[in-house]
């Protein structure tokens, strides 16, 4: 909200030398934080200039310019003409001009200079509308008597060398401010300088006193329907609406200067006398108003809810189709005028020139659906940022008064005796308080008097009640004061956050991260460790995303939450497995000139259970216990998972020697040393999933059986889809599985200082055995005196089967309280053969 400062003065009494910074710091007092100053930042010699000489010079880039002789008085210290280039056109020999002299800054801190362009030394700039910050026009320069009239020139009897600083208001500033959403009153002048004389006990006027014209019985017909679907929870669209006419009026005179630049200033672009005057009236009280053109109505005002699938063709020329919620305007209840509290509608729209009767409409709808409204047809307007944070029910017959009034004046119309107002609207009911609550909340020793008197002060009404208690009734200007604790919250921001004692917490014992917190900490550690990076990406995607994965059309991966206003149409959907954003991670990467990358994501998926729908309550009432378990269990599963992909080299040539291009055995190793971070044992067992190769992909699994993940290649028409380089792996592992197998103490063994004793072996096997398999056997076969055991070699030749590989494994042997004897090291080690061979067939090699 931006806040001009000499139109504040007027409702609210300002220090004569206030600054801008001043007021916006006082405004921070009681919790209107600043967002920015604007103007005052031009700075002279800015001088009313009389244009003597103009000589039209042509330039080889197809440019004519004026080499101009200014008259500018005693400005520039000699009384001699200033020769100055201009670049426009709209301007003759004895115009008066704002001409900027050397040492001048305009906005932007644009710094003037004396300075030779176009074969001249052009000392200053002869100024347009938009280098002055007073408006948007940059196609000519300004010739004064058309900005201020002739009539205004002569009375201010302007003269070359006269500042044009104050006179065109240039050392005015604004205050922009940011108005939270519980804070509506604000988006106002009038709610702004209340604030302010909160801040600093300045005399407050309300411009919303003034004399109003009553409402008769003959005023213009309005019908208000409502019942069924036309309230939201018993709530009506619209409580209060009031029409007035003003007849008679000329709409194509220019909005006055003055109303123009406090719109400008404001923010607003004026527009035409019609539009200006309702837009200046909703700046001063915080009431949107809407015109109507009298001539183009046909019956009564209707205001009702929308026909599913009406259509509207709104004043930003975009056709709407229309909701069941959606609250109209109509004329007659067929004809659409307007998205009541958000946009008017094309039919009815005021034309200068055209429209001389127009009804002014000043109403009161309800918060809550102007909000659905506005979200819905992704709308926002001023008038609707202004209803859904709350509008004063009070305020519309002084809005409407002052609009008529304004309208009368400057549109030379006359008013309408007859005045419509039908007033429905129901006051909020008081509030019991307890005048001690806020020293109990806020731990400032508040009195009851001090405490009595800022209610009152925000315009709240306080009676007192036998039992220590209060009742109070807010203010119909903050619909934000509900209940007690709003009511302490208000006492402690008019005595002042300052006030309120800084205490540093006092920290107690717990218990620190959670088992889970842990868990995922250590796995992302495991695998920086091994040379991943760690990423986080948005977990929106679309439904194509499904098909370039190659997800079958009855996979459930392919049910997925679909958000109801999501970040971007095209992706709509919460993934349901990390793979499904990753790979994005990794184009980009790549994209960007990267050649050998591996990520990994730490993160949650969004599992739906088919046909689950929440109810949803309105949030007038809170929902009961029914209610609130189908929200719980309507609520998605959202398991931890991690994913890892990766491409390129693992292992890169250098001078070293060779490198080593990554395969499906290194994501699987990262997906083991996953799970040996976690102390868990997996099993792997070859299978099928998309997205992964057909004959390259590995389950692994608890000892138990469950599934706690998967790991391969991607199949190469996934990555031709997804537009990744070929052999390029992956893997997708349920960390809340991992993580609830690993809720358990691990046995640390005892090092022992006993010597080792190796021993190697060589086993033929089937090529289709996999070496870790044989591994494991080994190991269980071995017994408690084996330490370790690893694959040294592999060999497939001549000297075995063309179906056979032999696999040579050395294995360690430790005992813990002796030395191990050669016949215990040769007995462990036949017990593995052995076990090796029940389990494989395995034949030792040699033996």
């Amino acid at each position: 909200m931006r806040i001009p400062i000499d139109w504040l003065g007027e409702y609210v009494a300002l220090a004569q030398d206030v600054t801008g910074e001043q007021i916006a710091a006082d405004l921070v007092a009681v919790g209107l934080e600043e967002e920015g100053l604007h103007g005052g930042d031009l700075t002279g010699p800015l001088v009313v200039g009389r244009v003597l000489e103009q000589h039209p010079e042509p330039q080889k880039n197809g440019r004519t310019i004026n080499w101009c002789q200014v008259d500018v008085g005693a400005a520039n210290g000699t009384g001699e003409p200033q020769g100055i280039v201009c670049g426009a056109h709209n301007f003759a020999v004895g115009d008066l001009v704002a001409a900027i002299l050397p040492g001048g800054v305009l906005p932007g801190n644009v710094a003037i200079s004396a300075r030779k362009t176009y074969g001249h030394v052009s000392a200053g700039m002869i100024c347009s509308a938009r280098e002055l910050g007073l408006g948007d026009e940059h196609e000519g320069i300004i010739v004064l008597p058309r900005l201020l009239g002739q009539a205004r020139v002569e009375e201010l009897g302007l003269a070359p060398g006269d500042d044009l600083i104050p006179l065109l208001g240039l050392d005015r500033q604004t205050v922009e401010v940011n108005v939270t959403p519980d804070r509506g009153y604000c988006f106002s002048l009038r709610g702004i300088a209340r604030e302010y004389s909160h801040a600093t006990g300045a005399a407050y006027t309300d411009p919303a006193s003034l004399p109003i014209d009553p409402p008769t019985e003959d005023g213009y017909a309005v019908e208000l329907v409502d019942g069924g679907i036309d309230s939201l929870d018993g709530v009506p669209g619209c409580d209060r609406y009031l029409a007035r006419i003003v007849r008679g009026m000329d709409l194509t005179r220019q909005t006055p200067e003055w109303m123009a630049r406090r719109l400008t200033d404001a923010g607003m672009r004026p527009i035409s006398l019609a539009v200006d005057v309702t837009n200046y009236v909703m700046l001063a009280l915080g009431q949107p108003l809407h015109a109507f053109d009298v001539q183009t109505l046909n019956g009564p005002i209707v205001v009702r809810r929308a026909l599913a699938g009406e259509q509207l063709k709104t004043l930003d020329d975009v056709v709407r189709t229309l909701h069941a919620e959606d609250l109209l305007i109509t004329d007659s209840g067929t004809r659409l005028l307007a998205l009541a509290g958000v946009m008017g509608g094309k039919d009815g729209e005021v034309t200068p020139g055209v429209t001389t009767d127009v009804l002014i409409e000043s109403a009161h709808f309800d918060a809550r659906s102007v909000a659905r409204t506005s979200r819905r047809h992704k709308l926002s307007s001023e008038a609707s940022k202004r209803f859904e944070r709350g509008v004063d029910p009070l305020v519309t017959a002084a809005a409407a008064q002052l609009a008529v009034d304004l309208l009368v004046e400057l549109g030379g119309g006359t008013a309408d005796p007859a005045i419509t107002d039908v007033d429905n609207h129901v006051r909020a009911a008081p509030i019991s308080f307890d005048l001690t609550m806020p020293t109990r909340y806020v731990g400032v020793d508040y009195s009851a008097e001090r405490v009595r008197a800022i209610l009152v002060m925000i315009g709240c009404t306080v009676t007192d009640q036998p039992d220590a208690h209060v009742l109070v009734q807010p203010p119909t200007w903050r619909s934000d004061l509900t209940d007690s604790a709003t009511l302490v919250e208000e006492v402690a921001r008019i005595d002042g956050y300052d006030k309120i004692p800084s205490v540093v917490p006092r920290a107690i014992g717990g218990r620190g991260l959670t088992h889970s917190q842990r868990s995922r900490r250590l796995v992302a550690r495991a695998l920086a460790a091994a040379g991943l990076q760690e990423v986080a990406t948005y977990p929106f995607v679309g439904p194509g995303t499904f098909d370039e994965l190659a997800l079958a059309t009855d996979d459930p991966r392919r049910t997925a939450v679909r958000l109801a206003n999501p970040l971007s149409d095209e992706a709509p959907l919460m993934r349901t497995e990390l793979l499904q954003t990753l790979p994005a991670a990794l184009r980009r990467n790549l994209s960007r000139g990267a050649k050998d990358v591996a990520l990994f994501e730490v993160d949650t998926v969004t599992r739906p259970t088919p046909g689950s729908k929440a109810p949803v309550p309105g949030v007038g009432v809170h929902p009961g216990e029914e209610v609130l378990r189908q929200i719980r269990d309507a609520v998605p599963d959202q398991p931890w998972h991690l994913a890892i992909i990766a491409t390129g080299a693992v292992e890169r040539t250098g001078w070293w020697g060779e490198g080593r291009r990554l395969d499906v055995t290194d994501v699987l190793g990262w997906a083991h040393a996953v799970a040996d971070s976690l102390g868990v044992g997996v099993e792997r067992l070859r299978t099928e999933r998309s997205p992964f190769h057909p004959g390259r992909c590995v389950q692994l699994t608890l000892a138990d059986g469950s599934i706690v993940g998967w790991a391969g290649e991607l199949h190469p028409k996934v990555l031709q889809s997804l537009g990744l380089p070929e052999r390029t792996c992956a893997a997708e592992l349920d960390l809340d599985v991992l993580i609830a197998a690993s809720d358990h103490r691990i046995q640390a063994r005892p090092l022992s200082t006993q010597p080792m004793a190796a021993s190697d072996v060589a086993v033929v096997v089937r090529r289709e055995v996999a070496f870790g398999d044989v591994l494991d056997s080994l190991r269980a076969g071995a017994g408690e005196l084996l330490e370790s055991i690893e694959l040294f070699d592999v060999y497939r030749g001549d000297q075995i089967g063309e179906d056979e590989q032999s696999l040579a494994f050395r294995m360690h042997f430790r005992g813990q309280d002796r030395t191990l004897k050669t016949e215990e090291v040769n007995a462990a080690r036949d017990a593995a053969v052995a076990r090796a061979a029940r389990d494989h067939g395995a034949v030792q090699r040699g033996g």
